[in-house]
């Protein structure tokens, strides 16, 4: 068994104890954490498309995301709660790309559950040292005149990426736009294509 994987029982026994603990103490109930879980499972990335499609047909919904990510959001009627929301932005000369370098920290109010990746030490530590042969392996291939910023989360500040908006896309609903948005995308290791996925 590796480091990693005896930490993340050690967790799982303390969230275990910590549950029962607060269970007994009649703080809340088992049918609550139920309920919550479920909620939080039922989270998806398309939470976090709906917003950058909306960014992509109204420029000043975008210039209030990029101002204030946790308001915008809000303003679609998507909850983040007091975790501050940056949003960071694509551009031709500028790749964003998000990691928590030392947990897992992620924005599950937009994005739902986080992959297993995101969550490996592997990702957390070699998108850091060299992002462009990481995103490469993702086949996200990044022009060596296009700067990479990585951005690392915390505990109480989580990071999005509003990715480029494709090209020949003018004629497309915001609906259909969010459809070719991704998960990736949102996190910075790929990015959306007209036709729908991400960049090979």
């Amino acid at each position: 068994m590796t480091d990693e994987s005896e930490s993340r029982g050690y967790y799982r026994r303390l969230q275990a104890a910590v549950e029962e603990l607060l269970v007994l103490k009649g703080v809340f109930t088992p049918e609550d954490v139920a309920r919550e879980v479920a909620a939080m499972e039922s989270r998806s990335y398309e939470r976090g498309a709906r917003v950058v499609a909306r960014a992509w047909v109204d420029a000043d919904y975008r210039a209030r995301l990029l101002a204030n990510g946790s308001a915008a959001a809000e303003e679609l009627g998507l909850e983040v709660g007091p975790l501050k929301l940056i949003v960071v932005e694509n551009t031709p000369r500028v790749h964003n790309v998000i990691v928590c370098t030392l947990c897992s920290c992620y924005p599950r109010m937009l994005l739902g559950i986080p992959p297993e990746w995101y969550k490996s030490r592997e990702y957390r530590s070699r998108v850091v040292r060299e992002p462009r042969a990481v995103l490469a392996e993702f086949g996200t291939h990044v022009a060596d005149g296009v700067e990479i910023r990585v951005h690392d989360s915390t505990a109480d500040m989580r990071y999005m990426v509003l990715p480029l908006r494709p090209s020949d896309t003018e004629r497309l609903s915001e609906a259909e736009l969010a459809a070719l948005v991704t998960r990736d995308s949102l996190i910075g290791v790929g990015v959306p294509l007209a036709s729908g996925g991400v960049s090979a």
